[in-house]
């Protein structure tokens, strides 16, 4: 067998069935045995960007590694999506091509020393120039991108070695490395106890999740631990969907992107606070004011990477291991022990609803422009099924959604990249999140900032015929960067504003999607419910003011915004 045939041999061992990337000529070698395996499908995307942001998707949605395939000559154009996985602690195989080794010492076209430049935001860079340890190495890839932090994987597959042959006697995968995480492990019990210990002294406990607990699937078990102790339970962006968000003790999300004052309010009040899967990020914690560094709380922290616990807080008790074997042990003690225990958080699921419904009752400020993004959301909200998924990016279009839509069913259906925050990513993420369930209606908010990143790629989305729907939040500027501008350097926006000709109605239209635009509020069900019916890809522009002018759930701006008497939401 030759290099190609072992490589794609070993993706069906592991039951890849879909690879996200595009043709170069350093690969053709490779494409030239694809046609053999029609089981694992490739998905032509026009950008190598695109390609890892929906690698990175598919793998939230499926709990497998997601796939991604770049050629020497775009070899740098993945670096923001591997990043964000990174970052996210999301496992992904990364395969790029090679011309032949050295050949970048003599200025080769398209080579340079791939494995250095992708060596800091990969777990491991492998290099394949020998058919023979293809197997091997392949092996390892699956295992160290799914196991303890899961992370991307660089294969980098030198040219020779997709042609040349080796008689192969170790062809075989494992099993239990083509989901993630692999290999559990569960976090010392002493220390466990000791956690249940406090929380069962605290007064005001509170549990926050972040996405290592989606990763761990680790949901059902801390909904039973919430409810075995009456603890209420809230998520970071990221962890979103952790619990389901009308779980009676489901608090919402907190922080800087996505707390309300209610929400993070707890995190004041709370005593003790139980951080799952969480490495306590600026955005997860509004840079550590919630809760401060110098409060007197009792930090309890459990998290697959041991980097993690205690990072920020001065940390009571620190437990390393997954999240769902460690806290099953947990229930375990308090099944084993009687120490359940009594009588529900009294008002706590109406004082949450009526925060929530005074958020979507703020009345629209006169200046407000187009759709007023809370009455979007609560449509939105009101008739998504259960089943879809929404991917979001940083900006406008994610900052009102994720504290005002409610995830009811729990798990990763909600998709954003505040790992790293790059524009560009709610389109390629749908995408990959459409493939990753064919059955689930898929909406991607984006702003016309992040759409002109990534706008060509509606030539796959038509191609493909997902029924995805994009929703393009349009302000014409980086309206975050105006309002971090204007609210806290009080200062005048810079090089912000883009130009008000440009009809993107006409550009989706071009591409072949079915277009609408939406400016009434009165018009939002019927519009949305006209996209979500459509057989194949949906684009509707909708036009909301920027940042600067309503200042939305971003704690600091809301104290910059009531200094101004700008009109604001939280």
């Amino acid at each position: 067998m030759n290099g190609a045939q072992i490589i794609l041999e070993m993706l069906k061992l592991y039951e890849v069935k879909h690879v996200f990337g595009l043709p170069g000529e350093t690969t053709i070698d490779l494409y030239d045995h694809w046609h053999d395996y029609p089981e694992i499908k490739h998905i032509l995307t026009r950008d190598e960007k695109n390609s890892a942001f929906m690698a990175e998707a598919y793998a939230k949605i499926t709990g497998k590694p997601g796939v991604v395939e770049s050629p020497s000559p775009g070899v740098a154009h993945p670096a923001p999506g591997i990043a964000e996985a990174f970052a996210g602690s999301i496992p992904l195989i990364f395969f790029t091509s090679d011309v032949y080794p050295n050949d970048n010492k003599r200025s080769m076209l398209t080579g340079i020393d791939q494995t250095d430049f992708y060596s800091t935001i990969c777990k491991e860079s492998f290099i394949l120039d020998r058919p023979e340890e293809i197997p091997f190495l392949m092996r390892r890839a699956f295992r160290v991108a799914t196991s303890g932090r899961p992370g991307p994987v660089h294969l980098r597959m030198m040219w020779n070695c997709l042609s040349a042959t080796a008689d192969v006697a170790d062809l075989y995968g494992q099993p239990e490395c083509a989901t993630y995480p692999s290999f559990r492990n569960i976090a010392d019990p002493a220390s466990l106890e000791k956690a249940l210990e406090k929380l069962l002294q605290a007064e005001n406990a509170l549990i926050i999740c972040g996405q290592g607990a989606l990763s761990s699937g680790a949901s059902l078990v801390i909904e039973q631990l919430a409810e075995a102790l009456h603890i209420p339970v809230a998520t970071t962006t990221t962890g979103k969907g952790a619990v389901s968000e009308v779980h009676p003790l489901s608090l919402g999300v907190v922080g800087a992107r996505g707390g309300t004052a209610y929400t993070n309010g707890f995190i004041e009040r709370a005593d003790t606070i139980f951080y799952i899967g969480s490495n306590t990020d600026s955005t997860g914690t509004d840079a550590w004011s919630l809760p401060k560094l110098s409060d007197d709380k009792t930090i309890l922290h459990l998290d697959m990477a041991p980097e993690n616990i205690g990072n920020m807080y001065k940390t009571s008790v620190g437990m390393c291991g997954d999240a769902r074997a460690s806290v099953e042990f947990m229930l375990t003690l308090i099944a084993n022990n009687n120490l359940a225990q009594k009588g529900p958080l009294q008002g706590f699921v109406e004082e949450r609803e009526q925060a929530r419904k005074k958020l979507f009752e703020a009345p629209v400020p006169d200046i407000n422009q187009g759709i007023f993004p809370p009455h979007f959301v609560q449509v939105l909200d009101a008739i998504l099924p259960d089943n879809g998924i929404i991917a979001t990016e940083a900006g406008v279009c994610s900052i009102y959604t994720t504290p005002l839509f409610q995830m009811k069913k729990s798990g990763r259906r909600y998709l954003s990249n505040y790992s790293l925050g790059a524009l560009g990513y709610a389109i390629p993420a749908a995408l990959g999140a459409a493939y990753a369930d064919e059955s689930a209606p898929v909406i991607a908010l984006t702003g016309d900032g992040s759409f002109g990143f990534n706008c060509g790629e509606l030539e796959t989305f038509v191609r493909t015929n997902k029924n995805v729907t994009i929703v393009l939040y349009r302000n014409d500027n980086f309206g975050w960067i105006k309002g971090e501008t204007v609210l806290i350097n009080d200062s005048m926006p810079f090089c912000t504003d883009f130009s008000k000709k440009t009809n993107y109605l006409k550009v989706a239209e071009a591409f072949g999607l079915h277009c609408q635009r939406l400016e009434n509020q009165k018009d939002i069900e019927r519009i949305l419910k006209n996209a979500l019916d459509h057989d194949g890809p949906s684009f509707i522009e909708m036009p909301v003011v920027s940042e600067d002018i309503i200042a939305p759930f971003v704690p600091k701006w809301i104290k910059g915004a009531r200094k101004k008497n700008i009109p604001n939401i939280y």
